[in-house]
């Protein structure tokens, strides 16, 4: 590329894997029209380098402490419109696609991506454009829409750690009743003997 006309792409990476992160900053540094102006491990630091660096495109893991991905590119999208966000992930999941396209994410791709695709795709999703690796839309046509309401899926994101019934009743503003309601009415619409299997059952399709 030449010295003059466009300005490189600013790129922020936040991965939890130390390795990945690492090699792939220094894989797209091989690109001249690419700069990784930050590097983040978690959630809440992805936000912050963002906010601190104002990057053009922030490539999100999905899974990450703190606040997954799709939660940062919520925050990213009424924050800094500007930042156009990417996941990239190994757990890709059909709800996760759905939240990822919901909260304006624009291209989710899979871990076993080239780092000289994801430049192309960096670039691409800085014009503007938008990308769905072919399987992960395939995976997630077939596993159709979640059969929880949005206070079904709460209440079990909240029972996710174990927490008693009477701890999430408050921590949902809802009665004990009501929490209970909720929690059978999930583990029955997913075949799941109780509230534990329904919290995995919907984790592994990404659900909550």
């Amino acid at each position: 590329m030449s010295g003059s006309a466009v300005a490189p792409v600013r790129v922020l990476l936040a991965d939890d894997e130390h390795l990945i992160r690492g090699a792939l900053a220094a894989l797209l540094g091989l690109e001249d029209d690419l700069v990784v102006v930050a590097e983040a491990a978690t959630g809440p630091e992805a936000l912050a380098m963002a906010r601190a660096h104002r990057p053009d495109v922030a490539v999100l893991d999905l899974q990450m402490p703190g606040a997954d991905g799709v939660s940062v590119a919520t925050a990213l999208r009424a924050e800094l419109p500007g930042c156009r966000c990417m996941i990239v992930t190994s757990h890709g999941r059909p709800g996760h696609l759905k939240r990822a396209l919901a909260a304006g994410v624009r291209a989710f791709v899979p871990k076993t991506v080239s780092a000289q695709r994801l430049a192309e795709l960096i670039r691409s999703v800085r014009d503007g454009n938008r990308y769905v690796d072919p399987e992960l839309a395939a995976d997630a046509i077939s596993a159709g829409d979640s059969p929880l309401t949005v206070r079904e899926a709460e209440v079990l994101e909240l029972a996710a750690d174990g927490a008693p019934v009477a701890e999430i009743a408050e921590r949902a503003a809802l009665s004990p009743g009501t929490v209970r309601n909720y929690l059978s009415s999930a583990a029955s619409k997913l075949g799941a003997e109780n509230r534990h299997a329904a919290v995995r059952l919907a984790r592994e399709r990404g659900w909550v």
